[in-house]
Parts: structure tokens; sequence; C-alpha cells
């Protein structure tokens, strides 16, 4: 069986669209290397014919820190909000943050600018139609998590009304007020009071 002819062209326009895309590559520790995740992205994104605008690294800097203590991923975004690059790509998600509060704000930065989002591991790749439609059903469970927090603040400031506290948590002069036990004099006390 032979290709069709027809899909000759969608197949030149997907490896010749010329994408722009910035790599993000990050390890946790100093004794880590990231040319593992370099090799297998720089396949991946020449096979499907983009470019390799920039590489964004961050070495040695854990996934749980936000953007102001990772450089590389602070430049990743801005160049993504500049669009100076249509796709960001990694090797993963973890490589992207461990914050699930910080991942949902860093894909609505992306949406709200149009750039694409492509994850080697995972197979999320937001410049097809399925992974668009995936990409969005992250943005409802995200949604979702909002809503089920805010749900429970509202819960908690409702119960601190009821009790007359100033937030749903409990004091922390209530919690440190314990009945201390009554010690005796220092035994140069009763030296000295005899």
């Amino acid at each position: 069986m032979g290709v069709d002819p027809r899909c000759e062209p969608l197949r030149q326009h997907h490896t010749m669209n010329g994408k722009r895309v910035g790599l993000y590559l990050r390890v946790s520790t100093g004794e880590q290397t990231i040319e593992n995740q370099r090799e297998a992205l720089t396949a991946a994104i020449e096979r499907r014919g983009w470019r390799i605008v920039e590489a964004f690294t961050d070495n040695g800097v854990s996934g749980a820190k936000g953007r102001a203590k990772r450089p590389g991923f602070d430049k990743l975004i801005r160049a993504a909000t500049t669009r100076k690059i249509d796709v960001v790509a990694a090797r993963s998600i973890d490589r992207l943050g461990r914050s699930l509060r910080d991942l949902v704000n860093f894909l609505a930065e992306l949406d709200a600018v149009g750039c694409d989002l492509y994850l080697e591991k995972q197979a999320i790749d937001t410049t097809t139609p399925a992974g668009r439609a995936l990409f969005q059903m992250l943005g409802v469970f995200a949604e979702f998590e909002r809503e089920m927090i805010r749900e429970r603040v509202c819960a908690g400031l409702a119960r601190a009304r009821k009790y007359g506290t100033k937030s749903g948590k409990p004091s922390v002069m209530r919690r440190c007020r314990r009945p201390r036990p009554r010690r005796s004099a220092p035994s140069w006390r009763r030296a000295r009071a005899s």
C-alpha cells in the first residue's frame, strides 16, 4: 500500500512549518546533567521540522522553587510572552515544576499568549488537535481544584465567624495555653530563706 498523494501536502506542511522552539532543561542537583534531556528533545524537534531558537537551563535548581529562584525558567516565560518562541518544549512535566499551582499559572500564561507546549514523556503536543484537547482538559481540572480550594476557604471562614475567631485556624495562643506545673523554688532560694 502506498501513501495517499493527497496527504503529501499535509506531511510537507507538518515538517516545514518552522515553529520556533524554546527548550527548557532542568536538573535538581549539580551532579546531574541536562544532556540526556537535550538529546531527546533535539531529536523530537528535528523530526517535527521545528527549529530550536534557544535552550533555557536551570542547573542544580529544584522544580519546587518558584520562578524567581529559577532564572532559566523566568527567561523562558519572558521569551514566550514576548513571542520570541512559538513552542515550549520540555522532556517531562516535572521539569517545568513540582507545584500544581505554579504549573497551572505557567500553562495559563502560555495559553494567554498562544504559545504551544510540547512534553516528550507525556506525549503532549498542543500544536495538534488531540494535544489542545488534553491541554483544555488539564485546564478544567485546574479550575476544579481552584473551586475546591475556594469552597474549603469559605467553609473555614464560616466556621470562624460562627465561633467568633478571626480565621478558620485555631489561635496560636489557644494552642500554646497549657497549664504549666508549678516549680518549687530553686535550692539556693530555699537555702537563703532559712
